[in-house]
């Protein structure tokens, strides 16, 4: 058993097409003012050739190199996703054989937009159980492809992108850098992408308002949890679904508003990859110090949500 889990370190990818508003407006229905009123976005990121698996490895990548560990030391691989194109191989496998790792336990998870804080709590588990030492976390997805660009309420939303931690157990001097998750679920299902209907589709005023009346609750849980006060993060970084959702809940929780993530600008809502591509930006830019406390927060499609606080590297 160990006592817990510490992030070395964060590394994103995102495709070179950037596909902005005025673009948007040449192919729906739409203008950059409508657009920004209502989410935020003035741009976001579109693959072409890049497959989920290239840009998780592309992430996982530069994620390893920073963190001053080597394939060898990776036991454990986790992949949040809910647009991956292949049934098996999953993309925690492909991620490995790109990668290089040698037989790490491997798998996808599926929550959608909270992926990224659930496969982090669940890494930081197998690590606290003993059952892995060292895990890299991605969170990644290909919206391009599931966006129907004739549904303007969708089309203007969605971007693609990677996002990846690398975690190792902490040693018995250093406290844990991961806190306790809070979780759950709301069968509401605002947000779905299903079989029979290949495009995602979700009530975005059902979306808005669950959001902004149930997350900060979950917010104040995460960090009551962790033992810190709103006022003290270092960072807060939720799931980069809308401006006009993260702005009201920063201002519920009396979050300092220079250290709220606006990812969601110049990427558009990345789901699984949301978290982890704003952080890892924050820490590049240097915006967040080392050992700051940082609340992460992700809610969709399920419903479902996750949150907790890390101590950045």
């Amino acid at each position: 058993m160990n006592k817990g889990s510490k992030i070395l370190s964060f590394g994103h990818y995102q495709p070179s097409r950037v596909l902005t508003n005025h673009d948007l407006a040449q192919m729906v229905d739409t203008n950059d003012e409508w657009i920004q009123s209502r989410v935020g976005i003035k741009e976001r990121r579109i693959a072409d050739s890049e497959t989920v698996a290239d840009m998780a490895g592309f992430a996982a990548e530069k994620a390893l190199a920073a963190s001053g560990l080597t394939v060898e030391d990776i036991d454990l691989v986790v992949v949040a996703t809910c647009s991956a194109a292949d049934r098996s191989p999953n993309t925690a496998c492909r991620v490995a054989a790109k990668l290089g790792i040698a037989a790490p336990a491997a798998f996808d998870l599926n929550t959608a937009c909270s992926g990224f804080s659930y496969a982090l709590a669940t890494a930081d588990h197998a690590i606290r159980a003993g059952a892995a030492r060292s895990a890299i976390v991605i969170g990644v997805e290909k919206l391009s492809e599931i966006t129907d660009w004739t549904d303007r309420s969708t089309a203007v939303i969605f971007g693609d992108a990677a996002g990846a931690a690398v975690l190792t157990a902490v040693g018995d001097d250093e406290e844990p850098g991961v806190g306790p998750v809070v979780w759950g679920s709301d069968p509401s299902e605002a947000i779905a992408i299903e079989g029979w209907r290949p495009y995602i589709v979700q009530e975005g005023q059902k979306v808005f308002r669950w959001a902004t009346t149930q997350v900060p609750g979950i917010a104040i849980e995460a960090c009551k949890r962790a033992g810190v006060e709103p006022s003290e993060l270092g960072g807060f970084v939720p799931h980069q679904a809308n401006l006009r959702i993260i702005e009201p809940i920063a201002r519920k929780l009396g979050v300092n508003p220079d250290v709220v993530a606006r990812d969601i600008v110049e990427s558009g809502n990345t789901s699984a990859a949301s978290i982890p591509l704003a952080l890892s930006k924050m820490i590049e830019r240097g915006e967040i110090k080392s050992g700051a406390p940082v609340l992460l927060v992700g809610f969709g499609g399920g419903l479902t949500y996750a949150g907790q606080v890390v101590r950045c590297p």
